[in-house]
């Protein structure tokens, strides 16, 4: 698997030639289980192959129960310079029925270890919405990771996919998650507390010290060009989105055949959207000057965003579109009603 990832490294290295990286992510599936060599040979493939920024931000997701001594050892030695850990939650029966390896111990001690080992950029997630989470308890996850002294978090609401156990588990009325009250209180609970404690809110999930926003995250809300390579990696270069087959089998024996991946081509109304979708989660927001390069300010648009600034949903300042936090708390549909169809 690892050989061809370098292979693909190396056959698209010709769609990022004018450009120079500045952000490397190991993400998906669990690339904390990479050995040293497999991590090394993958950094020195994108390396020989790219031009990367000397100051290029290098990130690995990683589980607390991976984050041994070891382990964090040689990741910085390989040269990761920021860690996203998967803290999720505080609460044991949480863990549980996420099956998520780790303890609260472990969730508790994973950010010392990796600041004694010398990151000095660590992001940590935590998930909320979750079944039975009490606001009181959900303030407590909130002062914990706070108490960390961790650069960034990013805070995600659960959500019940098809064909899941937690789908099966919720059809069986096993487990009720939250209501959509609940995890608005806790979505200002999260917004307001963090806020106080020095973080800027900087896109509806993300939250960094000043000077500590992801830019990886950052890059993908502001619609620049990415590559991903692997299984179920995504690439997008502003007209174009590609995406490689999930199943690692098929993409081992798809590659030589060059069917890994399928690939469209977007409308400008596909790329309008794109662009409202993704800035309005950011503080950054939409730049009215993106949109009128592909169509001009209709009446409807007129009348939409008057309806949503009516309401404290939405601003319009120099000549850029923002959510209020109001607003954020409804992102998705008021990004729809400004959508092509």
């Amino acid at each position: 698997m690892i050989a061809t990832i370098g292979r693909e490294i190396q056959l698209r290295k010709h769609e990022l030639e004018d450009s120079t990286i500045a952000s490397i992510y190991f993400g998906g599936g669990t690339p904390s289980l990479l050995t040293n060599v497999e991590l090394s040979y993958l950094l020195h493939q994108l390396a020989q192959n790219y031009s990367i920024d000397v100051d290029a931000e290098i990130t690995l997701e990683a589980n607390p129960d991976d984050c041994s001594i070891t382990q964090l050892s040689m990741w910085k030695n390989a040269g990761i310079n920021r860690l996203s850990i998967g803290l999720q939650s505080f609460k044991t029966s949480d863990l549980k029925w996420m099956n998520r390896a780790h303890s609260v111990e472990e969730a508790l001690t994973c950010v010392q270890r990796a600041k004694n080992i010398g990151f000095e950029a660590i992001s940590v997630d935590l998930i909320y919405g979750l079944p039975d989470l009490t606001l009181e308890e959900w303030k407590h996850h909130i002062d914990e990771v706070i108490a960390m002294d961790v650069q960034h978090i990013s805070a995600y609401c659960l959500t019940v996919e098809e064909k899941t156990a937690l789908n099966k588990m919720v059809n069986e009325k096993k487990i009720v998650p939250a209501g959509e009250d609940a995890q608005s209180e806790q979505f200002l609970e999260l917004s307001n507390r963090l806020k106080k404690a020095g973080f800027l809110h900087y896109e509806i999930s993300n939250f960094g010290k000043p000077g500590h926003e992801a830019m990886h995250n950052s890059n993908y809300w502001k619609g620049i060009s990415y590559l991903g390579v692997g299984p179920s990696a995504h690439s997008f270069n502003g007209s174009k989105r590609r995406w490689n087959v999930s199943n690692n089998t098929k993409y081992l024996k798809q590659f030589d055949l060059n069917a890994y991946f399928e690939e469209e081509s977007l409308t400008l109304k596909d790329q309008w959207n794109e662009i409202v979708m993704t800035g309005l989660r950011t503080t950054y927001g939409v730049a009215i000057e993106q949109l009128t390069a592909l169509f001009p300010l209709d009446e409807a648009f007129q009348q939409t965003l008057h309806s949503f600034q009516k309401d404290d949903m939405l601003v319009f300042s120099n000549n850029h579109l923002s959510l209020t936090d109001k607003g954020r708390l409804q992102a998705d549909y008021i990004a729809s009603e400004f959508f092509k169809v």
